[in-house]
């Protein structure tokens, strides 16, 4: 090509050679960081990923034990779809290649299910005057347009090859729950305040409080003025980076949830490009304005389901009334890590799908990254009712929602509960211009800059609205279907049935393995959780000792404590109490406790300023997790004969998430010291590898 000159700006063919190489290699390397994988003969034969619409013929030849649960086409279609697109490639009769929008919507190209036709009858339906106040049919009657026309577009998602099997006769509408009880089973989805605007997250916010779901803060931290008040997002997200984790966000939570992997980019951590960190987004998150911030693809303080209980267990002592939730990725195997979650006393966990990804996600994740939810879905509502666990955790499901047809078909493969996020978005505006990466969304959703902010028009009743028409289309299945409440339906896929669709490439998809259950009698859905708080444990003890004293004004308070190995996460339930009663700003040391022995893990987790954990002795795991603002020393004890500076005192992934406090330990730590810290400090005399890594 180079020597024929069809390649502009490129005349001599050993550079176009390296060009070619240096984008295979810049690819490889780009995938090979993501997963962690340091050497490219460790990521062959590695089997990274997973298979879907693909022969089990071709898979057996080609990908050997790779997981390809529904099957799909053989050589003969592959070999022909790669002659048709040779093709045109080379078709003399074209001056150029043609655009197939695959990442923005093209009208000769690829088809979209959210495209410009579809999404301005939603936005119609959710402006209709008076479509809270009297006017609901009107703004119905479109809603139902954009729901049809959904339905008539060719299938881009698994659910739409199926359909109801009949069964029951219909109900009478009126016998069905209410619109207001299912909407509370809605929430939004994880996006940060820095991949949207401020008004934009903020209206989410309003909203979901309004009808008492919950919005979703993403990960990043949020507005301290939000707190408490109407603007509030009722979900906290704990994700990897620990980017605004304070006692006061955690506390401010009615749920709290932990970010294991995003569905749009499983394997990723999140990532906010630089020209979207604006000097409010870099305040709330304690870093620099105009930094890119990417948190790391694991949890540092996550390697096991214990280290993730231990989590669940830190976050559920500063705040004993938030439920605890596990976001999740749709995945091979996914369903044994939602049964590890179950055990590790989770309160929820969410299966999320591949066609998420708003905000911020590079398009390339996106695009080729990530499982539908309903695999992950089905696999997850098996291996909970095999394992008898469904009862005991609510399941919830996102990535690419959008309609009340989807929530009744995601309530048929086991979900409890429903997260929109691109809808929502939409409901605000969005026009799905594939630029939320940019910081130049044109209508003010996902930026912020202050210019393209002030073109934002969005309500927090637009988005009730659409939750309104998603909740009634909900009854008016229920009912056709014969069934009073959601609960009636979760888990029943006797209800759902394959379609013949008369297309070779989608008929060749088997969905019997999302419709299968488990031979047990166990329960199809969430009943309620175990009571996991022990109100006997020393850090709770403390903490009431310490609230007492406040309240009788007998600050400074000062204690001398026996430690066991088996006293975890002590001065968190301590820190949260604090945050309860304002206590946010106290003096130096007006709480000091002195412990001897030997700390359990997350020993200082959390405390605030005017707080001092004195130890002597050693301590486990995860000393001055997420540290506030108090002060922690650890020493040996006085009658220690060896060199305090050259033994391992404290454990791993000291100080991770710090947002400020100081850390003294007269000794060594271990491996990842004060990895994702921000303004914390600390004097210690060695540490292990990885130490201080993306400090901010």
């Amino acid at each position: 090509m180079a020597r024929e000159g069809r390649l502009k700006g490129i005349d001599e063919p050993e550079t176009a050679e390296k060009n070619y190489l240096k984008a295979l290699e810049g690819g490889l390397l780009k995938i090979m960081s993501k997963m962690g994988i340091s050497t490219v003969d460790s990521y062959c034969g590695a089997q990274i990923f997973e298979i879907l619409g693909l022969s089990n013929e071709v898979v057996d030849r080609c990908f050997t034990g790779t997981p390809n649960r529904l099957g799909g086409i053989g050589f003969a279609k592959i070999a022909a779809d790669i002659f048709y697109h040779y093709q045109q490639a080379y078709d003399p009769s074209k001056g150029s290649l043609e655009h197939w929008g695959f990442f923005k919507y093209r009208k000769t190209g690829e088809s979209h299910a959210l495209n410009p036709e579809v999404i301005k009858l939603l936005h119609k339906a959710v402006r209709t005057p008076g479509v809270l106040n009297g006017h609901f049919a009107d703004g119905y009657a479109i809603y139902k347009e954009y729901s049809e026309h959904l339905r008539r577009q060719s299938p881009t998602s698994i659910r739409d090859l199926l359909d109801f099997s009949p069964g029951r006769s219909p109900i009478p509408l009126e016998e069905v729950e209410p619109i207001e009880a299912i909407m509370r089973r809605f929430s939004t989805a994880a996006m940060s305040m820095g991949a949207l605007s401020e008004e934009a997250h903020t209206d989410l916010a309003i909203a979901m409080n309004r009808i008492g779901g919950r919005s979703n803060s993403g990960e990043g931290g949020e507005d301290p003025a939000r707190l408490n008040t109407e603007r509030n997002s009722a979900t906290k997200q704990v994700a990897s980076g620990r980017f605004g984790v304070t006692p006061a966000y955690l506390v401010s939570a009615q749920e709290l949830q932990i970010k294991m992997a995003q569905g749009s980019k499983p394997g990723e951590g999140g990532h906010l490009p630089g020209h979207k960190v604006s000097e409010k987004i870099a305040s709330i998150r304690l870093t620099t304005p105009g930094v890119a911030l990417i948190s790391p693809p694991p949890h540092h303080d996550i390697y096991s389901i214990e280290d993730l209980a231990q989590l669940i267990y830190d976050l559920r002592q500063v705040n004993p009334e938030a439920q605890i939730s596990v976001k999740l990725v749709s995945e091979a195997g996914v369903g044994t890590v939602a049964a590890g979650v179950a055990k590790g006393r989770a309160d929820a966990v969410l299966i999320s799908g591949d066609s998420g990804g708003t905000g911020a996600s590079p398009l390339s994740s996106i695009k080729h990254a990530g499982m539908p939810w309903e695999i992950g879905l089905a696999e997850t509502q098996q291996v909970l009712r095999a394992n008898g666990l469904r009862d005991r955790i609510v399941v919830r499901t996102d990535g690419g929602l959008r309609s009340g047809r989807d929530v009744v078909i995601a309530a048929i493969l086991g979900a409890d509960e429903f997260s929109f996020g691109t809808l929502a978005m939409i409901a605000e505006g969005c026009i799905m211009a594939r630029v939320c990466h940019r910081n130049t969304c044109p209508v003010g959703v996902a930026t912020q800059d202050p210019k393209l902010r002030a073109k934002y028009e969005g309500k927090p009743e637009h988005v009730i609205a659409l939750f309104a028409f998603i909740a009634q289309e909900v009854r008016e299945l229920l009912a056709r279907l014969g069934y009073r409440h959601l609960d009636d339906i979760i888990g029943r896929t006797e209800l759902l049935e394959q379609i013949q669709t008369d297309d070779p490439i989608l008929d060749a998809i088997d969905l019997t393995p999302l419709l299968a259950q488990p031979d047990t009698p166990s329960p199809r859905h969430f009943m309620a959780n175990p009571n996991y708080d022990d109100p006997n444990d020393l850090g709770n003890r403390l903490a009431e000792a310490v609230v007492a004293a406040i309240a009788l004004n007998q600050l400074p308070f000062y204690r001398e404590v026996r430690i066991a190995n088996t006293d975890r996460s002590v001065g968190a339930r301590l820190s949260g109490r604090l945050m309860q009663m304002g206590k946010t700003d106290l003096p130096p040391d007006s709480v000091h406790v002195l412990f001897r022995g030997s700390a359990g893990q997350s020993f200082g987790a959390f405390i605030p300023q005017g707080v001092r954990f004195t130890l002597i002795g050693e301590a486990n795991d995860y000393v001055g997790k997420g540290l506030a603002g108090g002060t922690i020393v650890v020493r040996p004890p006085d009658e220690a004969t060896y060199d305090w500076s050259g033994n391992y005192i404290v454990g791993n992934t000291v100080l991770y998430g710090a947002t400020g406090g100081t850390l003294y330990v007269a000794g060594r730590a271990g491996e990842r010291f004060a990895v994702r810290n921000s303004q914390g400090c600390a004097v210690i005399e060695g540490v292990g590898d990885h130490g201080c890594e993306y400090m901010t």
